[in-house]
């Protein structure tokens, strides 16, 4: 298949969270399948540039666009090169005023007030490429709300011409939370007529909605687990669109993300003091634990529990339970870590726990993808209690390097973790802590047993093999998206 793989962002290029390393580790393992691949991301200029030195070289295409946006005609350059350890092709659409600035979606903690008119020129470009280079693609595969524009053009514009008559199209939910909802005027940003601004298409409680977008006019639609493609049909879970989800039930699908070993293996991982593996994973850890406490000026004690944290700070990824009860927490032997930016709120909640205990909690407000490496390796435990979490990627690289988290029993965490319970500790299947409900009660509950079972030794060792051993391959993933891609494309091929 010719599969054209459309994205806002995409790793190594540019991340803000798991969307980048979805997008390029199912792109990659999609081409070593056989597929020609082409990515399509927005090319911002600054943080490119701000690692170019850590990057492949960007190419010049030759290629310029000129799309009309609501009254004026906006101007493109097409540049490209290869995603790393492939043979991917990388589409960067060079566009300064909406793309050469500080950050990919917001600055200051605000939303860029253009975001509609930048991602729905976006989403024109990538279709006028793809006419113009003849790419004839199979399947458009575009991940959530920045690329929810595409199946409708697909439809209402494209679907006549050659190039695109045998093309179907897959939208994923990667968070259903973030659904680019605008007001009703910037329906003139997508270019399409008015007719289609209605309840059943482009309109949600009176506003443009681009996720709803892409979920009615998709052919297929995957979100990234099981449980959380049957959570968003419920109105708990589904921020509005759960009637929407239900409508098109057939037609939705929930796939496990998978994790890129060559980017997440203690095994060969080259942010770590010591790698290791299942036979060397006791001593690698405990070099790699001395590591961070040194690092990070804690106190350097082989028996303190570790908890490791690198998240978005904010209430959905348990933030408001772990504050509430982090001194109840530290009268044990716990050391805490965190890394991450979000919400000031709890940001600054984080900076008073670490003045108050200097030596036992370190925060870091940023990111730094060495340091994450090198906590998922280091710690003991992991702290993932998310309020809802539609897949999740760290508690699978915390299985990956032996590191047993605490999770929450809802998306992709239920679908990945394996509670420590009597039963499943029996049958040599548990792998860390299940929160069954999000409260401070359940989660004191799981630190507590955590802190009981690293008392022993043999038996922590015996969930950390487990979980080392749990297989989260992405080919596994890309064969099902395959046959998604082929249900997808199906109505068209004569």
């Amino acid at each position: 298949m010719r599969i054209l793989m459309a994205a806002s962002e995409a790793y190594p290029f540019f991340k803000t969270g798991g969307l980048a390393d979805v997008v390029s580790s199912l792109s990659r393992a999609l081409n070593e399948l056989g597929h020609e691949v082409w990515l399509f991301v927005p090319y911002y200029r600054k943080l490119y540039e701000a690692k170019a030195d850590r990057l492949p070289r960007l190419e010049q295409s030759g290629l310029t666009l000129e799309i009309p946006m609501s009254s004026r005609l906006v101007k493109a350059e097409l540049l490209w090169t290869r995603l790393p350890q492939s043979d991917v092709t990388v589409m960067m659409i060079d566009q300064p005023e909406y793309y050469g600035r500080n950050s990919l979606y917001q600055e200051e903690g605000g939303d860029y007030e253009d975001n509609c008119a930048r991602f729905c020129f976006f989403n024109r470009a990538v279709m006028e490429i793809a006419r113009k280079l003849i790419l004839r693609p199979d399947i458009i595969h575009v991940n959530d709300w920045q690329t929810g524009l595409i199946p409708a053009l697909l439809d209402i514009e494209y679907r006549q011409h050659p190039a695109f008559r045998e093309t179907g199209s897959v939208m994923t939910i990667h968070n259903l939370a973030f659904q680019g909802r605008f007001w009703h005027w910037d329906m003139l940003q997508t270019g399409l007529d008015w007719k289609y601004f209605n309840w059943e298409q482009m309109e949600s409680f009176g506003q443009l909605n681009l996720l709803k977008t892409g979920i009615v006019f998709a052919n297929k639609i995957t979100t990234v687990s099981p449980t959380y493609a049957r959570e968003i049909q419920t109105e708990k879970f589904g921020h509005g669109l759960e009637g929407v989800l239900k409508n098109r039930s057939g037609d939705l699908l929930g796939i496990l993300n998978g994790i890129d070993e060559r980017d997440w293996n203690p095994a060969i991982d080259p942010s770590l003091v010591s790698n290791y593996d299942l036979q060397t994973v006791m001593p690698g850890k405990a070099a790699n634990k001395a590591e961070l406490q040194s690092r990070l000026g804690l106190r350097e004690d082989p028996s303190a529990l570790l908890f490791g944290m690198v998240s978005r700070i904010t209430d959905q990824k348990g933030f408001d339970l772990i504050t509430a009860r982090a001194d109840e927490f530290l009268k044990e032997n716990i050391q805490m870590i965190f890394l991450g930016q979000g919400d000031p709120f709890f940001e600054n909640k984080l900076r008073d726990l670490q003045n108050q205990y200097p030596d036992r909690v370190s925060v870091t407000i940023g990111f730094d993808e060495e340091l994450a490496h090198l906590i998922e390796a280091g710690s003991d435990a992991y702290f993932m209690p998310s309020k809802f979490e539609p897949c999740g990627l760290n508690q699978m690289y915390s299985l990956k390097y032996g590191t047993l988290p605490i999770v929450h029993q809802v998306g992709g965490l239920a679908d990945s973790v394996r509670d420590a319970s009597p039963a499943n500790i029996e049958a040599g299947t548990a792998t860390g802590f299940v929160m069954p409900e999000y409260t401070e009660k359940s989660l004191c509950e799981q630190v507590e047993r955590a802190v009981k079972l690293y008392k022993d030794r043999a038996m922590w060792y015996r969930l950390v093999q487990t979980a080392m051993t749990r297989p989260f391959s992405w080919k596994r993933s890309a064969e099902k998206y395959l046959s998604v891609y082929r249900a997808a494309r199906e109505p068209f091929i004569s």
